[in-house]
Formats: C-alpha cells, sequence, structure tokens
C-alpha cells in the first residue's frame, strides 16, 4: 500500500460538482491499494497516519498528530500511485490490486480510521473526482508498506 498525506487547512472532493466529502483542519490521504497488500498493512498505516506529529504545537515544532488536535481526516482513493513510468511514455500500472479487492482494503482502511472517532469523509471508489485542498505549509509526506511484513 502507498498513501501520500497532505496536511491541510481544508479539503474537498467532489464528483460531478457535488461534493462528497469535505474536512477542515487535518489530513487529506490519498491511498492506493496494490496487489498482495493485507489488513495488517491497513492496519499499519491507520495508525501511522492518527499517530504521526506533522501539526504544530504552541513552540511551532511539528509535535502533535491530527488525533491531538482533534482534526479530520478526507480519504481519496488512488490507484496511479501505483504507475510505474520507468519504461516508456506510458504508465504501467502492473502493480495495482484488481478493483474489486482494492475497494475492499480502501473501506477497510477507512473503517478503520473511524474507529478514532474523528471526522473522516471518502470520496467515491473508482469515480472521477475533482479534489480541491489547501495545503498547510505545505506538508505532504509518502507513506509505504512494501518493506512492511505481509
Amino acid at each position: 500500500m502507498k498513501v501520500v498525506i497532505q496536511r491541510v487547512s481544508q479539503a474537498e472532493v467532489t464528483v460531478k460538482e457535488k461534493s462528497i466529502g469535505n474536512i477542515s483542519q487535518g489530513i487529506l490521504a490519498f491511498l492506493c491499494v496494490e496487489k498482495d497488500d493485507t489488513q495488517s498493512q491497513a492496519d499499519y498505516l491507520a495508525d501511522k497516519i492518527l499517530n504521526l506529529r506533522i501539526f504544530e504545537d504552541n513552540k511551532s515544532k511539528m509535535n502533535l498528530s491530527v488525533k491531538d488536535i482533534n482534526g479530520e481526516l478526507l480519504i481519496v482513493s488512488q490507484f496511479t500511485l501505483s504507475g510505474d513510468c520507468t519504461k516508456g511514455r506510458r504508465p504501467s500500472f502492473e502493480k495495482s490490486a484488481e478493483p474489486k479487492e482494492a475497494e475492499g482494503l480502501y473501506e477497510y482502511f477507512i473503517k478503520k480510521l473511524k474507529e478514532s472517532n474523528l471526522k473522516v469523509e471518502s470520496g467515491i471508489f473508482k469515480a472521477m473526482m475533482d479534489v480541491h485542498l489547501v495545503n498547510d505549509g505545505p506538508v505532504t509526506f509518502i507513506l509505504e508498506t512494501k518493506n512492511k511484513d505481509k
């Protein structure tokens, strides 16, 4: 699994100009499920995102998590994160999980985040979405589980 997270002051996802999910201060996460990814990897990423200290304390140090600030989360499925652009001019998506498998882990990941009792919003799996955001910082991180036990 791969996830790109951005610290945001606000974010919204729309489908056909209709707002599907929106948050204020928190984390926007673009999640990619790859072949052979597991629920334990989703558990790891959910815990990491909820506890990663990327928000500033009163001394302007990144020392607080999204849980510490009672922040919000917006999760968007983005299979293109698995794209391999090393050969040719067209990305290969060979590493991407099959849609049914990916959707199951995407939904599981959202469920795990909701257990935090924070506000968790999401996009629509496989939909063409527009994502609007204000990156706070800017602060962006890439998390992967390829080196974690499957």
